[in-house]
C-alpha cells in the first residue's frame, strides 16, 4: 500500500511538473533512447538518431514471443516475430533507426495477446495469481472474482455488460477453459463469435497489413507518422463499450495516418476503400 500511494503521488507530480521529476530522477537533460535530434554547426545541420540500448528490440521480442507461445502456440509466436523482424529490417535500411520496430514489438504483441475468456482463465489458474494472493493476505480470506463474461453477463439499460461476483468455484471452470485455448479463433470457438472478439481479431490483421503497406514508403520524413500508427493500440483499453469507443477513436486516427502515406485504406474488417 505505501508503495502504491507513493507511485500515485509521483504520477500526480509528474503530470503537474514533469521537469522537476525528471531532474530528481537524474534524466532531465538526457535525450531519450530512440529520439531523433538535430545538431547544428555553423550553416550545416546533421540529423542524429539516439540509439536504443543494444538489443532492446530483440529483448522485447524474446519475452513477448515466449508469452504468446503460452498464450496460444509456437506458430502464433512465430507470426509475431516475423512482422517485427520485417519491420526492423526495412526501418534499418530506410532510416537506420529502431523506433518503429520497438513500437511494433510492443503493440503488435498487445493486439495479439487480447484478453479473452481463455486468457483470463489461463492467467487465473497458472499458479502465479494464487501465489500473489497468499503472499499478500494472511488468515481466513475469501476469494471473489468480479467478471462480465459476454455470453453470460446481463446488460444494463444502455446495453453495457454488468460485472457480477463469482466465488472460488469458478477457478475449476477456468482450469478446463484454459486447456481449451487451442480452439481460439477456430469455428469451435464459441466465444469468438461475439462482436468484441471479431473486432479484436480484425485489428490484428489490419495492423499487420498496414505496417506491410507503409514499409516500402518509409523514410526519415514520415518516421514519426509511422511510429504513431504503430503505437495506436496503446489507446485501446478497457472492455465492452469502453473498448469499443476506444477502437472507434483509434480507427479514425489510423485512417488519417494511412492517408498521409498515400496508401489505400482498408476499413477494419471491411472492403477496400480509396
Amino acid at each position: 500500500m505505501p508503495a502504491n500511494l507513493a507511485a500515485f503521488a509521483w504520477g500526480r507530480r509528474a503530470a503537474h511538473d514533469l521537469a522537476s521529476v525528471q531532474r530528481l530522477a537524474g534524466c532531465a537533460t538526457a535525450p531519450r533512447a530512440g529520439e531523433i535530434i538535430e545538431v547544428r554547426r555553423g550553416q550545416s545541420t546533421a540529423v542524429v538518431d539516439i540509439k536504443r540500448p543494444t538489443g532492446e528490440v530483440d529483448a522485447l521480442v524474446a519475452v513477448r514471443s515466449e508469452f504468446l507461445q503460452a498464450y496460444q502456440n509456437a506458430g502464433y509466436a512465430d507470426r509475431y516475430r516475423d512482422l517485427v523482424q520485417r519491420v526492423a529490417q526495412a526501418e534499418q535500411s530506410a532510416t537506420g533507426t529502431t523506433r518503429l520496430a520497438a513500437a511494433v514489438a510492443r503493440y503488435y504483441f498487445k493486439l495479439m495477446a487480447y484478453k479473452d475468456e481463455y486468457e483470463v482463465a489461463r492467467l487465473y489458474t497458472d499458479g502465479e495469481f494464487l501465489k500473489q494472493i497468499e503472499a499478500q493476505f494472511e488468515g481466513d480470506w475469501k476469494l471473489r472474482l468480479h467478471l462480465a463474461p459476454p455470453l453470460l453477463a446481463r446488460r444494463d439499460a444502455q446495453g453495457h455488460l454488468v460485472k457480477r461476483a463469482y466465488g472460488p468455484g469458478v477457478l475449476k471452470a477456468f482450469r478446463v477453459l484454459a486447456r481449451l485455448r487451442g480452439l481460439r479463433g477456430t469455428p469451435l470457438d464459441i466465444f469468438g463469435y461475439t462482436a468484441e472478439r471479431r473486432a479484436e481479431r480484425a485489428l490484428i490483421e489490419t495492423y499487420r497489413n498496414d505496417l506491410l503497406a507503409i514499409l516500402p514508403k518509409l523514410n526519415r520524413a514520415n518516421l514519426d507518422r509511422a511510429v504513431e500508427l504503430a503505437s495506436l493500440p496503446e489507446s485501446i483499453r478497457g472492455y465492452g463499450h469502453i473498448k469499443e469507443a476506444a477502437m472507434q477513436r483509434a480507427a479514425a486516427r489510423r485512417a488519417e495516418l494511412m492517408q498521409g502515406f498515400s496508401a489505400t485504406v482498408v476499413p477494419i474488417g471491411g472492403a477496400r476503400a480509396a
